[in-house]
This record gives structure tokens, sequence and C-alpha cells, in this order.
């Protein structure tokens, strides 16, 4: 009988060992007990930057979403998000597919933000368990903006003349070649507060009781620095990704980037994953709409003074 059991053990030891072997081969997220959490880098304004230059949408980051809360042994998701905000309708379906991921894969969500996470981008850090930013991050802006311009009278001097036809009494409403009409404004106005609405109602089911400041304080589209924000409880600490990982998780913690999907074709046709700034020449051709993109970028980043 003990020579049974001296039999059985080496056998037991033996299987143990090859494993051991086996698993020291493999990739490093593969290994038992390795902690792992994918990173995705959510960057640059989101929506439409100009009709052929669009920014952050759901159909551009949802792959990486998808891989990074399919990824083996993952213990959470972080997020890095730098954004002036953009477009509430990509916003929000962004926001809505994170939580949609953490629900299905029962996965913990940490948001990092970077240099600005405003408007639309902090609507997206909404969708972090946790938010976590650096004492010089700018957080908030929580309303809704639309701007135009009126050209009536440039036109007038350059002798240009108007010739506009509609079917449809509202159809050219806030048209900027005509002068400003106080009852479209004031559609307008109902619009934006409807938004406004859907953005404050997010925000508040998303903190919830973090929140520590009054409505009047939080959603007039004030931004704020870091410490600040924490204060208000829009965000949950001071911290990089990197310190509070290992903090968590390990000194061993594994952070794999979870990157677009680049491939021959897209470098072809000179394609990139949206980002601050970003300005792709496409060849001559699409110079002026270039430039456009370019200039609208800039100016959605410098509301922030970045």
């Amino acid at each position: 009988m003990s020579e049974q059991r001296s039999d059985r053990q080496g056998l037991s030891q033996g299987r143990s060992g090859l494993l051991e072997r086996v698993q020291g081969m493999l990739p490093a997220r593969f290994r038992r007990g390795t902690a792992v959490v994918p990173v995705v880098r959510l960057s640059g304004v989101i929506g439409a930057v100009t009709p052929l230059r669009p920014g952050m949408t759901l159909s551009g980051v949802a792959k990486m979403l998808e891989r990074a809360f399919g990824t083996r042994n993952a213990k959470a998701v972080a997020l890095v998000i730098n954004s002036p905000g953009g477009s509430p309708v990509q916003s929000r379906q962004i926001y809505l597919r994170i939580r949609q991921l953490a629900a299905e894969k029962k996965l913990p969500v940490l948001v990092f933000a970077e240099d600005v996470a405003a408007s639309g981008g902090y609507m997206i850090a909404c969708a972090g368990d946790e938010i976590y930013c650096d004492p010089s991050s700018i957080l908030g802006s929580i309303g809704v903006v639309g701007g135009s311009f009126g050209f009536q009278e440039a036109i007038k001097k350059i002798g240009v003349e108007r010739r506009l036809y509609t079917a449809g009494s509202h159809k050219a409403m806030l048209d900027p070649f005509l002068p400003e009409n106080p009852d479209d404004v004031a559609r307008l106005k109902t619009i934006q507060r409807e938004i406004h609405t859907t953005f404050i109602n997010l925000v508040k089911q998303s903190r919830g009781s973090r929140l520590k400041a009054a409505d009047d304080v939080l959603f007039t589209g004030e931004y704020w620095a870091g410490e600040t924000a924490i204060g208000l409880g829009l965000a949950d600490g001071i911290g990089d990704l990197r310190s509070t990982l290992r903090a968590r998780y390990g000194e061993k913690v594994l952070t794999p980037v979870i990157a677009p999907a680049t491939g021959l074709l897209s470098g072809l046709l000179g394609r990139r994953a949206p980002g601050a700034g970003q300005l792709a020449l496409d060849g001559l051709a699409g110079l002026p709409d270039d430039l456009i993109s370019a200039l609208e970028t800039r100016a959605i980043w410098a509301r922030f003074g970045l």
C-alpha cells in the first residue's frame, strides 16, 4: 500500500511539474494567478469634427472595448480618457456600451482622466465605477453648448445676394446668413435643456451619493481641476494608472494596451485612430477639410485652456 501511495504521489508531482513548465512557456497574461487589467485609451473630440473627419465614435471604439472586456484573466478594465467632449449622442452611446460590457463580464471599470475629461468626455468617464485624476486634470463641464456666426451683414458688403428655398417654416432655422430670429433661439434652447437634463440624470445615476454639491453648482457647465472635482464628488481620488493598479493588484499586474486594429488597407488609405489635434493629410485634395477639422478641434480643446 505504501508503494502505491508513493507511486500516486510521484505521478501527482510529475503532473504538477509538467503543468508548471507548460505555464512557464505561456505569455504572462495567460498564466494562472497573473492579474491582468487591459487598458483602453479614449482620446480626442467626440463625434464628427467635420463630415469627412469623424472624431471618437462608438463604431470606432466598440471593438477595442469588446477586446478589453474579453481579455483572459482580467481583474478589471482601465479606461484612460483625454477628451474635451463633443457629440452628446456618441458620448452616451459609448457610456452605455461600457456599462453593458461591464455587467456582462462582471468586471469593474477604473477610469483615469488625463488632461481633460469634460463635457462628453466626463459623460464617458461616468461609465467608471471609480474615477481617478491628476491634480491638474480638468473635469466637469456638465452642460450643453452650441454656436454659430452671423454673416448677413458681411454678404451685403461684398455684394452677395442670398437665395434660399425651403419647404417647412422652420427649415432654415439658425441659418448664419439670415438675421437671428428670437423664436428660433428659443427652440434651440428648449432642445439644449432636454439634452442637459439627460446629461444631469446620467451623472446622478452614475455618481449617486458621492456627489457633494448642489445642482446649481455641479450642473452649470463649469469645470474644475482635480482636487476640487474630488471635493465635489465628480472624481474619487488622485492617482495615475500605473501606481493605482500596482497598489490594488500587485507589482506584477499586467496592463496590456488595447489598440485600434491596423492593417495594410487602413495604412494605404491614410486612416488613423482619432486623437487630439490630429491632422491627417490624404493628399492635397483633402487639405481644406483637414485644415478646417484641425482648427475646429483646436477650438474645442482651447475652451479648457489646452
